[in-house]
Formats: C-alpha cells, sequence, structure tokens
C-alpha cells in the first residue's frame, strides 16, 4: 500500500487493489443459492430484511480469498477501516461515521456468536472456522445497543457437528512470509459431543530498516486459536463452550519522518514493540420449550490486552516515547425468547454488562517520565424487542425498541472519582412490500447511539463528553429475479448525528473528545452478482458517502462543511470468476477506496490507495 500526505488542493488520487487467483472449484452454479441471515438476532431470508446487509459465505470466502476483516471490507459498500499501524487495533469507519480509538469506544459493533466487541482495541477476527459473516449497514442500536450506531459485524463460527472435519492450509509471501491455519473438529459421543479446534500461526519479516541496530523492525507474528466443545443432550437443546484467544508479537511501527523522502530508514534506540493478547470465553444455549418458544442464553467474558511501546523521534537516544499498558475487559449476558403470535414473528430480550478497564499510560520527553494511572469501570442495562408483522397482502412492519441505561465510573491516582449516567431509547420502524416471493422494498428510520464517557488522559476541565446520536432514513430494493441467478441490493440513506464526538486539542500533546460538532451522511449503496452462464460470474459494490461537519467550532477554528476525518467518500470492488466443467476455477477482482482526510481541517490527506497480490494457487 502507498500512502501520503497532501494539501487539500491536491486531485484525488482513486488506485486499484487487484487480485488474480486459480484453484479447484466444487461445480459451477446453475442459479444463486438462497441464504439465510441472523441479522434480527432471528432466521430469515437474506431477501426478506428490511435493511442492508452484506454477507459472506464461508466457502464462498475461502475461494475468494477472504481470510481477514480488511477483506470483507473492501468487498462491502460503505464500509472501511482507519489505519493504526498496529495490529488488532482497527476503527471500523461505516457510512462515513467512526470513532477516535482514545475513546475506547467504536462507531459499530463486532459480534462474533453474539458476544460483543465494542471498541476498536480488539476490533479484529482471523475468519477462520466462520460459517457465515454478516455486515448489517445503518443503526442496529434496537438489537445490539452501545455502539451499534452505524453497523454491525456479526460472524457466525462453524460448530462442529456429526461428521468429521479437518481442514489444513499453508501460505508463503514475501519478507518471508509463512502461515499455518487448521480448521478440525469431531464428535467424541455420538449425537451428544463434539470438539472443535481452529488455529493460526502467522509470521512475517519487518521492512523498515534500522541502521542504528542492523536490522530490519516492524515484523509480525500472530497465534490464533479457538476451542469449541458442543453439547446436543436431546433435540431441544443445544450447548456451545468456546474459548477464542488472540496474540499479536509485533514490531513497533517506527516509520520514519514525514517529510523525509526514505521514509522506511531510520536509526531508532528505542526498543518498540506491540504485546497484544484478546481472549474470549462464551456459554451460548439455546433451547426449544414445549409451547414452540425459544430460549437462548449468552453469557461471556471478553478481555483485551493492550500492551505497546513506540518510538516517536526515530533517534539513537530514547528521548521521546509513548507507551501503554491497557486491560479491558466485559463480562455480559444476554437472554432473549423468541416465537410467533399468530402470523408475527416477535423477540423480547435482556441485556447487562459490567466493564473494568484499567489504563496506563506513559511518556518519555527530553527531560521527564510521566506516567499516567487510571480506571474506567461500567454498567449497562437493557430490555429490547422486536417484532415483523403482516399487515396485508404483501406488506408487512418491522419495528421494536429498546431501552437501555448505562452507567460510567472515573478515577485517576491521587485524583477524584466521576459518575456520568445515561438512559437511551432506540426505535426503528421499516415498511416493506414484498412483491416477489425473493424481492422487497423497503424504507425504515432508525435511532443510535455511541455511549459517552471520559477522557482518561486529558486535563479535567474536558474530563467528561455525552452520547452521541444518530437517526437515520433509508429507502432500498433487494431481491433475486425469477430465474435466480441475479441476486442484487440497493439503497439511499440520510443520517443526522447529534452531540457528536469529535477530537480537540487544547494545546500540543493534549488531545481529548467532546461534543462539539453535529453531523450529516448523504449516501447510496449498491451490491450485484450475476451468473453470466457457461461458468461466468460477476460480483459488483459500489458506496457514495458524503459526510460533512453541519457544524463545528474549535476554538477560533470554524470547520463547519469539512469532511469527516478518515471518511472516503467511494468505494467499489469488481470480480470475475470462470468455474470451468474440468473442476478448476480462475477469477480476478480489482477494488479500490477513495481519498480520506486525516484532520477537521482537512488539511491532510491519504490518497486513494492500491495493492496488487500475485496469482495464487489452491
Amino acid at each position: 500500500m502507498v500512502s501520503s500526505l497532501g494539501n487539500r488542493c491536491t486531485k484525488p488520487l482513486w488506485l486499484p487493489v487487484l487480485l488474480a487467483s486459480l484453484g479447484v472449484a466444487a461445480h459451477a452454479q446453475s442459479e444463486l443459492p438462497a441464504v439465510t441471515v441472523t441479522a434480527n438476532k432471528q432466521a430469515q431470508p437474506l431477501e426478506a430484511v428490511a435493511a442492508g446487509v452484506s454477507t459472506f459465505v464461508g466457502e464462498d470466502m475461502e475461494a475468494t480469498g477472504i481470510d481477514s476483516l480488511e477483506d470483507v471490507a473492501r468487498m462491502t459498500p460503505g464500509f472501511n477501516f482507519q489505519a493504526s499501524g498496529q495490529s488488532g487495533l482497527q476503527p471500523p469507519v461505516m457510512r462515513g461515521l467512526t470513532a477516535n480509538i482514545t475513546s475506547f469506544s467504536s462507531s459499530m459493533v463486532l459480534v462474533v456468536d453474539g458476544v460483543p466487541t465494542l471498541r476498536a482495541q480488539g476490533f479484529d477476527d482471523n475468519l477462520l472456522g466462520v460459517e457465515r459473516v454478516e455486515v448489517l449497514r445503518g443503526p442496529r442500536s434496537i438489537l445490539y445497543g452501545r455502539n451499534a450506531e452505524a453497523g454491525v459485524v456479526s460472524i457466525v463460527a462453524r460448530k462442529p457437528g456429526h461428521d468429521p472435519y479437518v481442514v489444513v492450509s499453508v501460505g508463503v509471501g514475501s519478507r518471508d512470509n509463512h502461515a499455518l491455519r487448521f480448521d478440525a473438529s469431531h464428535p467424541l459421543m455420538k449425537n451428544t459431543l463434539y470438539l472443535g479446534v481452529v488455529g493460526e500461526f502467522v509470521e512475517q519479516d519487518g521492512f523498515i530498516d534500522n541502521s542504528l541496530k542492523g536490522r530490519e523492525e516492524d515484523g509480525r507474528k500472530r497465534r490464533n486459536g479457538r476451542l469449541t466443545l458442543r453439547w446436543t443432550p436431546g433435540e431441544r437443546t443445544d450447548a456451545t463452550l468456546r474459548y477464542t484467544e488472540r496474540n499479536y508479537r509485533d514490531g513497533g511501527s517506527i516509520w520514519g519522518a514525514t517529510n523525509s523522502a526514505q521514509r522506511a530508514e531510520v536509526r531508532s534506540g528505542t526498543n518498540s514493540f506491540n504485546d497484544s493478547t484478546a481472549r474470549i470465553v462464551s456459554l451460548d444455549i439455546a433451547h426449544e420449550l414445549a409451547s414452540g418458544v425459544h430460549l437462548r442464553s449468552i453469557i461471556a467474558n471478553n478481555e483485551y490486552t493492550d500492551r505497546l511501546r513506540q518510538d516517536t523521534d526515530f533517534l539513537p537516544a530514547d528521548m521521546l516515547h509513548m507507551a501503554r499498558d491497557h486491560h479491558f475487559r466485559t463480562l455480559s449476558q444476554e437472554f432473549r425468547l423468541e416465537g410467533k403470535w399468530s402470523e408475527a414473528q416477535w423477540l423480547a430480550g435482556l441485556y447487562a454488562d459490567s466493564d473494568d478497564h484499567d489504563l496506563n499510560f506513559e511518556q518519555k520527553i527530553p527531560m521527564a517520565l510521566t506516567k499516567t494511572n487510571a480506571v474506567l469501570k461500567g454498567n449497562s442495562t437493557a430490555l429490547f424487542t422486536h417484532w415483523i408483522v403482516p399487515l396485508a397482502a404483501q406488506w408487512s412492519v418491522t419495528t421494536g425498541a429498546r431501552i437501555e441505561c448505562n452507567g460510567v465510573r472515573f478515577a485517576m491516582d491521587g485524583g477524584s472519582k466521576q459518575f456520568q449516567e445515561s438512559t437511551h431509547f432506540s426505535p426503528k420502524l421499516a415498511l416493506q412490500y414484498q412483491w416477489q416471493s425473493d424481492a422487497l422494498i423497503y424504507a425504515s428510520v432508525a435511532d443510535g447511539f455511541r455511549a459517552g464517557g471520559f477522557n482518561a488522559f486529558a486535563p479535567e476541565m474536558y474530563r467528561r463528553y455525552e452520547p452521541e446520536r444518530v437517526r437515520a432514513f433509508e429507502i432500498g430494493a433487494k431481491g433475486r429475479l425469477p430465474n435466480r441467478r441475479l441476486r442484487y441490493g440497493t439503497s439511499v440513506y440520510l443520517m443526522n448525528v447529534s452531540d457528536m464526538q469529535v477530537q480537540q486539542m487544547a494545546m500540543p500533546g493534549q488531545i481529548f473528545i467532546t461534543n462539539a460538532a453535529s453531523g450529516r451522511s448523504v449516501g447510496a449503496e449498491a451490491e450485484l452478482q450475476y451468473l453470466l452462464g457457461a461458468g461466468w460470474q460477476i460480483q459488483a459494490v459500489l458506496g457514495l458517502n458524503r459526510t460533512r461537519f453541519r457544524r463545528f467550532q474549535d476554538g477560533a477554528n470554524n470547520y463547519d462543511g469539512s469532511r469527516n476525518p478518515f471518511a472516503p467518500d467511494i468505494n467499489g470492488y469488481l470480480g470475475v470468476r470462470y468455474d470451468a466443467p474440468q473442476g478448476w476455477y480462475a477469477q480476478a477482482n480489482v477494488s479500490g477506496v477513495g481519498k480520506v482526510y486525516l484532520d477537521a481541517a482537512n488539511c491532510y490527506h491519504q490518497p486513494g490507495y492500491g495493492l496488487v497480490i500475485h496469482p495464487r494457487a489452491c
């Protein structure tokens, strides 16, 4: 990837990402298969969901080479990531909305088998042993609560079953990249107990030349794994215990000065590293009651340790560096009941969580070393319901609401304790017309919110910030043609953002979050998958977005009308694939992301970027 800074008058650049591949295909498709999703926490056909949903199925993901959330984003309209340079730290951008990493929140929620991650820290998954990935676009706070103001990434892992299953793959690449991935499951007791294990080992050398130490910096190492134990004591009960761990052992991203032509050459004497770890333990129990009502309980402990030291002047002496040792822990419990009442499909639930975050920050300057320790504790409790009610022939309404109470407690070593509490009501209403069995038109309005909090390392007068609120209007159409060889989805939307959480700076080095702005996001999205015949198929994605500040006064600076940082105005994808009668396939994909600005003044930007990935054989 090529990245550079430029002034706001530089002509925008939109470069492609090109991927070509060869492999073995199971068979050429004669029609596009039906897809079932759980976007509304209930199983529904994709063409019956009155919302923008992009879906990726496990086998298709393997064939297309999707093995990361970045790959998912490049094939989803309106979805992108804000580059941080640190593995495991991925602030998502959806429909022009994002969140600063210092807020310890995100504009989207990552949900893996019902377990939420609410921050950019740990917003990652290796997509190994995955049955399905769903990207839900637009506010989803009604079902997923705080921080689902712009969307949700929902990952559903493959459950171990009756039949033994083993897949092993190896990969090699430039800079001594080598990877081993495996996915295996086997029954332990017939029709009762099953075990599944997935794992990944990846290493790659760095490319930043540190002439002082005579070595290449920024090497990457990853060790990921998931252990699954599934118990089915009867036809009505399914219990799954999962343990997931991701380890990042990387060198620091010690890029040279931005005004240097040799940014990949440094003389750094500071030991820089990223040693971060994610651990999730969850118990997921589903049971069908005698009345036909389904009960589901998901309890989870989600932990992420963010340990990093980063040189900031890249000089032989350790004069300037920053370091952090943050520990995030969220304990969550959700209960859901779902069933049918006459012709209506309903769901009701209770959610509660507890946060316990220890934050330790260190900053080295020439004459001093400062260390700051803080504790953030929080809790949330919510009641929610969701209904799909037929009105008349081919007409139905989707409606529901969530009421959620959030509390945050903050304390610094030697400082006073502070508390913030808020209550949010998040409704949704969608009207849909199912004009064919596999096609609908819909219009919806929904509210979402991002939680407020405290600036842990800012001066006292800038400590607190309030929740951000979104109201979104959307009109869309989706479906499959009668011959089921073409699947399409398109939508237009308008999102009004109030009490917008933005980054401000009182003086150099003092960065904090405030509610100093309001904004508006307007856009259009389109997806298409088409079987051309004779083994050929095409897939296309286009996202257009215009997110601007309606009001943003930062001291003497007025940013009204500026673009929201890190929000591209366009992203797209085009892929062509050929499945031969002999069982092999070939495909080529091109994708791209438009220019993003890096600051609210829109003075600095990153132009559109491009990657070329050489053909691979499977």
